[in-house]
């Protein structure tokens, strides 16, 4: 098993920059679909991102080896290839059709809906904690949905359909992160996402349109290639963070992706009201939020808070 180097500090840091980084990526990726669709600028993330890792491994002769997948690798590799890709293109669409805060908070099933279904597939325990924090995280989301329920419940919308893609998109990522978390036994985690990124970037390749780039205005430009860049780094920060601190804290951290997403639309619609609006949400939708993200954070928490809970109470009883 995998044991942190104990530098809490750095990981914390290196957490909250992967979140910083997802947190303000919607932003950038909503500027950028005004021109292009959301097929070529995924092509153009996983291409780039793929692109550079590719350059570093072979530089430090660290390439992946075919042969020691063995005969069920190219499966798996298959498998994480179509959810990411899924994911990728899927969020972009719902993303069309939301607000950035809002897609980044419905994105927040994605981790849920890994840990169901590594109850069936690595027979992992689900812990109290963690029920009372997926129940927090749905009471979370009625709250937040609550000026437009009915509307998500009774009718297929713009809105409705965005919300249905993004739930879509976390589902189909569900399926990528268990085969990266096999694939990660024989390759470490650079050779798994540049496998990953390079042969998505190559199945989507028929459906590209990497001549709409030249429509882009300067700034557009700058901000495709900031969602290339913030792919890459992202990933690489949080792939480090987890080599320093314990995965259930990077995930509770990680948590408060939605609530930087709010705060930076807030503060780029304030900064440029011409290119990014504000989100419509009231009080009661900011609260869920809120919740959604402390029902997540408990979640990831859950095992530790008991077997913490659980280990005081042996003391105190054998004091």
């Amino acid at each position: 098993m995998h044991i942190s180097s104990g530098r809490w500090v750095y990981g914390l840091f290196l957490a909250l920059l992967t979140a910083l980084l997802w947190g303000i990526l919607p932003i950038k990726l909503k500027q950028v679909l005004l021109v292009m669709d959301p097929v070529t600028v995924t092509w153009f993330r996983l291409l780039v991102s793929g692109g550079c890792l590719f350059l570093y491994l072979a530089a430090t002769r660290r390439l992946p080896s075919r042969k020691v997948l063995g005969p069920k690798g190219g499966w798996l590799v298959l498998m994480a290839v179509l959810g990411l890709v899924g994911n990728y293109v899927l969020y972009l669409m719902g993303l069309n059709l939301l607000s950035p805060g809002t897609a980044q908070l419905v994105v927040q099933m994605g981790p849920i809906l890994l840990l169901i279904a590594s109850l069936f597939v690595f027979k992992e325990r689900f812990s109290v904690g963690q029920g009372i924090g997926l129940l927090v995280l749905l009471i979370g989301f009625a709250l937040f949905f609550n000026q437009r329920l009915a509307e998500l419940l009774t009718s297929l919308t713009d809105y409705t359909t965005g919300v249905l893609m993004v739930l879509a998109a976390s589902t189909v990522w569900t399926f990528y992160a268990l085969g990266q978390k096999q694939l990660l036994t024989v390759w470490n985690s650079l050779q798994v996402m540049m496998v990953i990124y390079l042969f998505c970037a190559l199945l989507l390749t028929p459906w590209v349109h990497p001549l709409e780039a030249l429509r882009l205005s300067r700034l557009q430009g700058w901000l495709l290639l900031g969602c290339c860049l913030n792919t890459l780094i992202a990933y690489g920060a949080f792939a480090e963070a987890l080599a320093h601190w314990e995965a259930s804290r990077v995930s509770a951290t990680l948590a408060i992706t939605p609530l930087v997403t709010f705060a930076a639309v807030a503060m780029a619609a304030w900064l440029w009201p011409d290119y990014v609006h504000a989100e419509t949400i009231n009080g009661l939708g900011y609260g869920g939020a809120v919740l959604v993200v402390f029902g997540s954070a408990l979640v990831a928490l859950g095992p530790s808070l008991i077997a913490g809970l659980r280990a005081r109470r042996v003391r105190m009883t054998a004091g």
